[in-house]
Formats: structure tokens, C-alpha cells, sequence
């Protein structure tokens, strides 16, 4: 745990306390096994009703200006840039874990690099993985709109030897046409019944649109599209209401937002607002609903016995 003085700050009795509450929701899922972004944190304190009562806010709706209203809402852009300066001053000032905090979207890439033969060898023993979903009545794929929260379904996918995908918003005519010749090569498999692709996005006007989108451009592209399933698992209306998500104004300039409105009304929801924990069991569930459970156990089987064939010979090098 990280906390590192880097310049000294003095902070008044309100950013303390806030402090001391973003430190408790970050202990409490690093202790399951959880880092988080700025924005989820943003949205435990929404939850939770963490912000000063004073912090209560309307927008305008012709010039987009946040103004201060006693019967206005906390979740606002003021207090999303307010609790982010208060955490940057924490952790400049050593009071917050830096490694606690992520940023999913920037990342260095760099080669591996072992010491040894033994080394790398003892590496592949553990990594080596055979194909899983290979004999699978189903194939899988998990898609998720933000590439933010990629890392919050990278625990659950590995660990089901999934693909996930980032999408970024709209998925691109290149990246589409790449994933359904890759799903044409799974239909040509003898004994394959289809592929399932478990999309998670927004409920807004973009992020419902975009699971439409997702599959009318697949299938445009699949030699057999009515063995290609997408199913969204979230964000639904029921589990809006369940988890008691806070609302955000639909964006009108959205050019999708009329037909958006009229269904749902005014508001919409961000995925980053559903709890990590929640996003995982939701994509767990599916997948347990899809997979054949014995052949899975019968995969994994052969693929621990390889890899003690591999670790075998990481014993004779030195």
C-alpha cells in the first residue's frame, strides 16, 4: 500500500472526511480483490450519499452551466472534478494508495524478459493454456462499451478463458468484419451450435442503440447470422431500479435521444454507476448458463496435466 508524501497539504475538516470515505470504499474492494477508477468512486459516493449536503446542483438546459439548487442533484459534473482534486491532493499529500486508483485507458506496453531458460520455461508451465471453449456446443465472447472499465471484467473473463473486448463507444466497420469472419470460423466447426456475445453498455440513447448496432452489422457480415446471439446483461431498466442507480439528464444532443426519451424518459444511467462486484456476477451467471459444465471440467483436466509436462522439463534446466 503505496502512500507516498510527495508535497505537504493542508486540507480543511470536509476534504478530510472525504478523504477518510474514499479510503474506506477503496479498502473495501481492494480487500476482495478490486482496483477502481475515479469515476467508480465517483458513483459509491453518489450511492451512498457521501457528498455534502451543500454540493446540490441544476443544470441549465440552454447553456449547459451547472448552477447551485438546494433541491438539485449530487450527481453532477462539479462534484465528479471536486472529489477528483480532493483525491489528487490526497495522494500528492500521502493519504490515499496510489496504486488503488487505475487509469484503464493509458497503459505502457513493453516485450517480456526472463532471466533464464528455466525461467521462461517455468512461466509457459503456468501460462499454457489449451482452448476451452474448443469443445463447447457455444462460443463466448464478452463486449463492453467502455474501455475504462475493461479491467473490471478482466478477473471473471480470464478466469473463464474468455475473449473481452473493449468497444469503445461505437465499434469500428474494421473491427466488426474482423469478429464475424472469426465467428464464420466457428460455425464451420463440426459440432458448434452458435456464438453468444455478452454486450455491456450505457442506458442512454448511444448505449442502447449501440447493442442494435452491434448486431445488425455482425450478421451483415455472417455467412450463418441466425447462429449469432448478442445478449445484453447490462444496464437494463430492472436493474436501474434494483440497485437504485443515480440518474443522469439524457443527452439531448444525442441524435438518437428523441426516440430514446420517449421510451424511457429523461433520464439515463452509466454503467460505471453498477457496482464491479455486480458487473462480475452478472457476467458469471451467463456464462454458467451457457457452458457445459463437464466438458469444461474435462478441459481443464487435459490442460493441467500439459502443464505439468511442461513444469517437468523446467526441472532439468538450469
Amino acid at each position: 500500500m503505496p502512500k507516498i508524501t510527495y508535497t505537504e497539504k493542508r486540507f480543511n475538516a470536509e476534504a478530510e472526511a472525504t478523504i477518510e470515505q474514499a479510503n474506506k470504499i477503496i479498502e473495501d474492494y481492494k480487500a476482495q480483490g478490486y482496483d477502481l477508477t475515479l469515476r467508480q468512486i465517483y458513483y459509491q459516493f453518489v450511492g451512498h450519499d457521501l457528498f455534502p449536503d451543500d454540493r446540490r446542483w441544476t443544470q441549465n438546459p440552454s447553456t449547459g452551466k451547472w448552477l447551485r439548487d438546494p433541491n438539485g442533484t449530487k450527481n453532477a459534473e462539479p462534484n465528479y472534478k471536486w472529489l477528483g482534486e480532493i483525491i489528487n491532493d490526497g495522494r500528492l499529500a500521502g493519504l490515499i494508495d496510489w496504486e488503488a486508483i487505475v487509469d484503464r485507458t493509458r497503459n505502457l506496453r513493453s516485450s517480456s524478459h526472463w532471466d533464464s531458460p528455466k525461467d521462461i520455461v517455468e512461466a509457459c508451465a503456468k501460462q499454457f493454456r489449451i482452448d476451452k471453449w474448443a469443445r463447447q456446443p457455444t462460443r463466448v465472447e464478452v463486449w463492453i462499451e467502455k474501455d475504462a472499465l475493461i479491467g473490471v471484467i478482466e478477473g471473471v473473463c480470464q478466469r473463464n478463458d474468455l475473449g473481452h473486448f473493449s468497444c469503445r463507444g461505437y465499434t469500428s466497420q474494421s473491427e466488426m468484419w474482423v469478429a464475424a469472419q472469426r465467428f464464420n470460423g466457428y460455425f464451420e466447426q463440426e459440432g458448434k451450435e452458435g456464438v453468444v456475445i455478452i454486450h455491456l453498455g450505457d442506458h442512454d440513447p448511444s448505449g442502447i442503440d449501440m447493442t442494435r448496432d452491434i448486431e445488425d452489422r455482425l450478421k451483415l457480415f455472417c455467412t450463418e447470422p441466425d447462429r449469432l446471439e448478442i445478449r445484453r446483461i447490462a444496464l437494463m431498466t430492472p436493474q436501474v431500479k434494483q440497485f437504485k442507480l443515480p440518474p443522469n439528464p439524457a443527452k439531448v444532443t444525442d441524435s438518437r435521444a428523441k426516440d430514446y426519451i420517449a421510451y424511457f424518459g429523461e433520464s439515463s444511467w452509466e454503467l460505471d454507476a453498477l457496482d464491479p462486484r455486480t458487473i462480475n456476477k452478472l457476467v458469471q451467471q451467463h456464462i454458467d448458463q451457457i457452458r457445459d459444465a463437464d466438458l469444461w471440467d474435462e478441459a481443464i483436466k487435459e490442460e493441467l496435466k500439459h502443464r505439468d509436462a511442461i513444469a517437468a522439463v523446467a526441472k532439468k534446466l538450469k
